[in-house]
């Protein structure tokens, strides 16, 4: 009889609290779309690091830009194609930049960290806000860099033309030429940082969430290989980047004013001296994220990027892993496809709903989309299961109080019933 008053008094707290109890034989979820095949890995030296950070929580919706086989964590290719080349790197992905057509990828949306890779979104934010030949003085905010990072080796007070802040952003991975593009761009490189969050997002790369111009590492600064290609994609769309990105040589002009002589700078970037066909692309590094590369390369009247991060240099460096893939891809049809990269603008101009959600960060996750309305009480259920605390923390303080109510109550009972029992004899 308790058992029953116990489990009948559970049963209309949960119902109160709209959350209904598991039904008997339910099925089990689906399985998440895209591949599961493991991707092919190169074995890579043992590195010391530091700790990889947590990345936001894997957002369904997002997961799916491009097409559901981009999903998974694993190796996606076309039917019948030839196995790709194994490499280091975490994750990747091929693409044509003209038609979008995604050819194969290697956890495209698996989250991680950009290190240089993400100037190609400070030059897709502001290559078209500046005139390449306007002139601006370096501050001393703008070389506010970490102690022996890249740096084109601008001067306080110094002169530049835009133009040379741009070649040694992507020739010399600058960041105090990053961080003096992101204040002429947007009046200071926080607020830089924030237009190239909204161009991320504009862009359709959902998972990108800058935190530092330059790529320096950030807490809860995050990129996907797909974002970076369609990232990588809006830059090569510019004529501009293309030059600049194939440039070999460039000149740091003189400071007269400050008793400096000029000096060259050279194209850190080997694709374009070693890869027939090369287009540029970008180079990045940091302890904490290891090597990320985009490169881009035409052949046969088709161009191609490909985007990795996380890789290692040995025992072949970041640039040649995207060479293998790049080769690997234009071996492949012309209409191998196993997705696409998504237009600028198009997830803008979707209904409102998911799609239209901030990206997840992590100081502020995102909640995976939710499915159809179930009512109240599949709703709840919907959102405990989701992991929203702001219905667990009450649903089970209800019913730690309702139960041990129950429970105080039953022993109450006992506790009379003995008693009574003891006077009768």
């Amino acid at each position: 009889m308790r058992a029953r008053v116990l489990a009948a008094v559970t049963a209309v707290t949960l119902l109160a609290a709209g959350v209904p109890a598991p039904a008997r034989g339910a099925a089990a979820p689906a399985p998440a779309p895209g591949a599961t095949a493991p991707c092919p890995r190169l074995p890579a030296p043992t590195v010391s690091r530091p700790p990889r950070p947590v990345p936001p929580p894997a957002v369904p919706h997002q997961q799916v830009v491009g097409g559901e086989t981009l999903a998974g964590p694993g190796l996606v290719t076309p039917p019948g194609s030839p196995a790709p080349p194994a490499v280091t790197a975490t994750t990747w992905l091929v693409a044509d930049l003209d038609s979008g057509a995604v050819l194969g990828a290697c956890g495209p949306h698996e989250y991680g960290t950009p290190a240089s890779t993400q100037k190609l979104l400070l030059a897709a934010t502001m290559l078209s806000r500046l005139d390449p030949r306007q002139v601006a003085v370096a501050t001393r905010a703008d070389l506010e860099i970490e102690p022996g990072s890249s740096a084109v080796g601008l001067l306080v007070g110094g002169r530049y033309p835009v133009e040379t802040l741009w070649l040694g952003l992507l020739l010399q991975s600058g960041n105090d030429a990053a961080n003096m593009l992101a204040r002429l761009g947007a009046g200071s490189a926080r607020a830089g940082v924030d237009r190239m969050n909204a161009e991320a997002r504009r862009l359709g790369a959902l998972q990108t969430r800058a935190v530092t111009p330059s790529g320096l590492d950030g807490p809860g600064q995050f990129t996907s290989a797909y974002d970076l290609a369609l990232i990588a994609r809006a830059c090569f769309a510019d004529p501009r980047f293309g030059r600049y990105a194939l440039t070999e040589r460039a000149q740091v002009p003189a400071q007269p004013a400050l008793k400096k002589g000029g000096f060259q700078i050279q194209n850190e970037n080997q694709l374009i001296y070693r890869y027939p066909g090369a287009l540029g692309g970008k180079t990045g590094f940091t302890e904490l994220a290891r090597h990320s590369y985009v490169g881009a390369a035409q052949r046969g009247g088709r161009r191609l990027v490909v985007t990795l991060l996380g890789a290692e240099a040995r025992p072949v460096r970041g640039w040649q892993q995207g060479a293998q893939l790049l080769d690997w891809g234009f071996a492949l049809p012309r209409d191998a496809s196993v997705g696409r990269l998504v237009d600028p603008g198009e997830l803008d101009a979707a209904p409102a709903g998911p799609v239209a959600e901030k990206a997840p960060t992590a100081d502020a996750p995102a909640r995976p989309t939710p499915g159809p309305w179930r009512g109240p009480a599949g709703t709840a259920l919907r959102r405990m299961a989701d992991g929203d605390w702001t219905l667990i923390v009450p649903t089970a303080g209800l019913l730690a109080l309702v139960v041990g109510g129950t429970v105080a109550v039953v022993v109450a009972r006992r506790s009379r019933s003995r008693r009574s029992g003891r006077r009768r004899a």
